[in-house]
């Protein structure tokens, strides 16, 4: 006969402790797995630092992240270097480490980074010689290991731009001297209307083909373009930025060129359909109060809005409410969000405008990945945010996407096209995806300095 046990364990007790002993298990696997955290390496110096080596990081997410305690690593376990409590890592923030003198990094070597216990892995680089200048990441905090183009210690990372996703000639998109000096932002209404704006003075014009030309239309009193004014039609505004939304025309300015040496950066709102030869803002944000003061020429240089619909559905963070962004808190801010790029820090702001009034309310701030942004422009078939910089940064443009916490990073740094000179361009507009022709769609620069007597050129962008 079969012989039973003295005694057993119930079979509720035996799964308990079985997920017990899967839990412990689970705990010694983490330190082997990276942590799921917001913090990255984003840029090491092993040869040649000031004072010594060093080892930058960074905050990918929306939210400060205390470091207290924290562990860096070389390749020997031995080498142990400890985050001072008290340590926050701020949102897009960067934290130098000066591993040296409690350890070097050698020409083949690595950075290991822990969470406090020095167990939980959360980031690591190996290389295996010196690089030139720095490794870092490109985009910053989001992208793959580099060598950098420069060190940048503290700072945002230097990295090679990419070639443009495009081709490589480019060419006039003006007859000579239409627009002179001071032509800016740029937005599409549709494949055949463009609109752009000249700061000084102030004037907003509609732009038609002519042949491979963008030229100003000839009918409605738009020949000469129109004249802008604040509400109640006074003033000049210094019109940097343009964006066509389904909540009508909205312009980026810097100051009132009637005052130019104050700075005075708002959002103005304008009829298109209007009549006559200049136009009276229908709404007006002023958003001094709520930036950083800065020159009255280093002010709001580019404007581009993004509907609800993608925001919602790619799970963007509210910095307002520290939530998931929900439009149903923002009353009369129409169907999407308004984000401008501050010429003096590279920064971008996304606003609710209370479209019937003059409040607004900041949801988001985040880091154009350049030291000055000159444009933004949405690319609704892509979902892409691009942002463009000028001569200041050789041209170069920048794509932004929703990262996994609802924050908007850079994705990838493009040189301009091989074709076009280190311009002064300040406007920067991409055609709708509905005309794409043979795998390729249009993309127009305007040169705020109107060189060699043009002020629009015309390259493509790769569908």
């Amino acid at each position: 006969m079969r012989r039973h046990s003295r005694w057993h364990l119930p079979l509720t007790l035996f799964s308990a402790l079985t997920l017990v002993l899967a839990g412990l298990v689970g705990l010694v696997l983490a330190g082997t797995a990276q942590a799921a955290t917001t913090v990255r390496i984003n840029e090491i110096e092993s040869s040649g630092g000031s004072p010594g080596d060093w080892v930058e990081l960074t905050n990918i997410g929306t939210t400060a992240v205390d470091v207290s305690g924290w562990v860096v690593k070389d390749n020997d376990d031995s080498h142990v270097f400890t985050i001072a409590a008290g340590t926050s890592l701020a949102p897009a923030g960067h934290l130098v480490l000066d591993v040296d003198p409690v350890f070097g990094l050698g020409s083949s070597d690595s950075v290991r980074l822990y969470q406090s216990g020095g167990t939980t892995l959360v980031d690591s680089y190996t290389w295996t010689s010196h690089a030139s200048t720095t490794y870092g990441r490109c985009p910053d905090g989001t992208g793959a290991f580099t060598t950098t183009a420069a060190s940048t210690r503290g700072a945002t990372n230097s990295c090679p731009p990419a070639t443009w996703p495009g081709g490589s000639s480019v060419a006039v998109a003006d007859a000579s001297n239409v627009f002179g000096e001071n032509l800016s932002g740029l937005s599409f209404e549709n494949a055949s209307q463009l609109w752009a704006v000249k700061n000084g003075p102030g004037t907003l014009y509609r732009l038609v083909p002519s042949g491979s030309n963008w030229t100003p239309d000839t009918t409605g009193g738009w020949t000469s373009g129109k004249a802008l004014h604040y509400p109640g039609g006074t003033g000049d505004p210094d019109a940097e930025g343009v964006v066509t939304t389904s909540d009508g025309l909205f312009v980026a300015t810097e100051r009132n060129n009637d005052n130019d040496g104050v700075s005075r950066p708002e959002i103005l709102r304008f009829d298109g359909s209007a009549s006559g030869s200049s136009l009276t803002a229908t709404g007006e944000w002023n958003l001094t109060s709520d930036l950083p003061a800065v020159a009255a020429n280093s002010g709001l240089e580019g404007i581009s809005w993004i509907p609800d619909s993608y925001l919602t559905a790619h799970g963007f963070h509210d910095d307002h409410t520290g939530g998931t962004y929900n439009p149903a808190n923002y009353a009369g801010h129409g169907s999407g969000l308004y984000f401008v790029g501050l010429e003096a820090n590279g920064t971008i702001y996304a606003y609710a405008l209370n479209l019937s009034g003059t409040s607004f309310t900041r949801v988001a701030t985040f880091t154009s990945g350049f030291s000055a942004v000159m444009d933004l422009e949405y690319d609704a078939g892509t979902g892409h945010l691009w942002a463009e910089c000028d001569d200041t940064c050789s041209g170069r443009t920048a794509t932004l996407d929703l990262n996994a916490t609802g924050g908007f990073a850079a994705t990838a740094v493009y040189a301009r096209p091989s074709g076009m000179s280190n311009y002064n361009n300040e406007g920067f507009a991409i055609a709708p995806a509905s005309s794409c022709s043979g795998g390729s769609r249009q993309a127009v620069w305007s040169d705020d300095s109107n060189d060699g007597g043009h002020a629009l050129r015309r390259g493509t962008l790769t569908c």
